[in-house]
């Protein structure tokens, strides 16, 4: 069967045109616009101590540089479909790459926390055009024989540059100063603003759509969309419903979802096609998208925070650690691609959330003297995995979709993504927070004046800090306070990775009830 399968492809592949390199050029650069997109939200996450500093902002405004960029560009992912029908792939994708560019440059002028926000929120809104349209353009220019070379190469950027984001931002903001973490996109912004306005060809706008487009359907989706990633980013730190900011955000919520899905059903061009989740391959590939995001944007969370929080690391120390998962994943990619040609894509995904889970679980034994050697083989599972999941899966969605429902697909396929992110975030959130005040209060329980093993500990620590002269009794309490601090959260987190193992061997159950996927039709079926 297998051979069968490769002499078949081999076939195919011998009666494809050769790849119009004009095209191939193009499709590179969209391909650089979308990494430098996805890049910049961790580049920034990683070094929003040293922006806070110099724009002399509070802690609960800083994390609205980041905040602002993910709401705005949860709102174009999936507008970017309708976009590129209008106005074409090229018009849109070069129109975003210039904006992108000169966001990026005015994020490095803002003088204030203010104007960082907003010119974050244009540079998250315009670049976020730009990574649908890559998924689209993939599926769209490149025959089914090609897509083992392709699909790797956009699911390694996809997953690379969230991963390597701390690393370039941390090395970045240490070596000159945090304006580099957005000037580093200018250079780079521009060729592929030149690039692609000058050659990419793929399609023609359809400038009559304008007459239809849904302003109604659009208000609706960003109320929606943007009060959704919101509540999902701010909730933990408000106390969810016991905020009112939070309770105002869930009606906006509610309502725009109620305007929105009645809106995309009812009129003659809806701002989002909801129809291509009648493709029963589309929607099994973004549910299982949705759990990478969890498990890309959670696990890129978690190493961090743990190092950060209980190691003390900086974000270059951070950033140097955590590159191992960036370099599993780049050699990772062309053995990916090969095994799609060769492998069930339902055993690909069963290997890789294995993997995953394996890692997971490696986690929950962590303590707070694990460093780089502790932390190399679940980093290693963790980035081998997210290529042998991101490969299948974006092949199982997008693969056997007719080329006219690629673009409005590939942004919804990508919001899912995003979506899971920002579920997972907000779920691991709540559940440091909950599990870190339980675990403290148990431990706290048995440090008590009956157990004579806490008092000895405290009266030789305080005797040693009487004698340099200091009120030994208050810092000995200190300490201890300190120490089953730091033990709760190494429960929680615990806690927190046992979940995430439980969630990934799920997944490799659901795996196994997937029929298998059709062939891919061929290029030119469904125009």
């Amino acid at each position: 069967m297998t051979e069968a399968v490769i002499r078949g492809g081999n076939a195919v592949a011998a009666s494809d045109p050769p790849m119009d390199k004009k095209r191939l050029i193009a499709f590179f650069a969209m391909v650089v616009g979308m990494f430098m997109s996805i890049l910049d939200i961790q580049i920034v996450s990683a070094s929003l101590a040293e922006i806070q500093a110099g724009l002399g902002a509070g802690s609960d405004e800083i994390a609205w540089v980041q905040t602002s960029y993910l709401i705005a560009e949860v709102i174009m992912i999936p507008l970017s479909g309708t976009l590129a029908r209008i106005l074409s792939t090229r018009v849109l994708f070069s129109m975003c790459a210039a904006g992108f560019t000169l966001s990026s440059a005015l994020c490095a002028t803002a003088t204030n926390i203010d104007q960082m926000i907003v010119y974050r929120a244009i540079q998250g809104f315009i670049g976020g055009g730009m990574i649908p349209s890559v998924f689209a353009a993939a599926f769209t220019i490149f025959p089914p024989s090609k897509r083992s070379i392709v699909s790797p190469i956009i699911g390694l950027v996809a997953t690379l540059a969230p991963t390597i984001g701390p690393t370039v931002g941390g090395y970045l903001s240490h070596a000159m100063s945090w304006h580099w973490l957005f000037l580093v996109n200018v250079v780079p912004g521009i060729i592929v603003t030149l690039l692609t306005w000058s050659l990419i060809d793929f399609d023609k706008p359809e400038k009559s759509l304008w007459k239809k487009f849904d302003w109604w359907g659009l208000l609706a989706m960003g109320v929606f969309l943007g009060s959704l990633e919101y509540v999902l980013e701010e909730g933990n730190n408000k106390d969810w419903f016991n905020d009112e900011h939070i309770v105002v955000g869930s009606i906006a919520m509610t309502i725009g979802a109620v305007v929105f899905f009645w809106r995309a059903f009812k009129v003659e061009f809806p701002i989002v096609d909801l129809r291509a989740f009648t493709d029963r391959n589309f929607s099994i590939g973004s549910l299982f998208s949705f759990v990478m995001g969890v498990g890309l944007y959670g696990l890129t969370y978690l190493y961090p925070l743990y190092l950060g929080r209980i190691r003390g690391y900086d974000s270059l120390m951070i950033g140097e650690t955590m590159f191992v998962s960036g370099l599993a994943m780049f050699f990772t990619a062309p053995v990916a691609g090969m095994l799609s040609n060769k492998l069930d894509p339902r055993v690909m995904m069963g290997i890789g959330f294995l993997g995953f889970a394996t890692g997971t679980y490696m986690m929950t034994g962590i303590t707070s003297d694990w460093d780089f050697y502790e932390l190399l083989v679940p980093q290693i599972l963790r980035g081998c995995s997210l290529m042998m999941c991101m490969v299948p899966i974006n092949n199982i969605a997008l693969g056997t979709l007719p080329p006219q429902r690629i673009k409005n697909a590939s942004g919804l396929f990508n919001l899912t993504r995003n979506l899971g992110g920002a579920v997972g975030l907000a779920i691991i959130n709540t559940m440091l927070t909950q599990r870190t005040d339980e675990h403290y209060a148990r431990l706290s329980e048995h440090v008590n004046f009956k157990n004579p093993e806490a008092l000895d500990w405290l009266s030789s620590v305080g005797a040693n800090y009487d004698s340099y002269g200091l009120d030994g009794a208050s810092v000995a309490f200190k300490k201890l306070a300190g120490m089953v601090t730091q033990q709760a959260w190494l429960l929680s987190f615990a806690d927190v990775f046992m979940a995430l193992t439980v969630l990934f061997c799920f997944l490799v159950t659901l795996t196994l009830l997937i029929r298998k996927p059709s062939a891919a039709p061929p290029a030119g079926s469904g125009h």
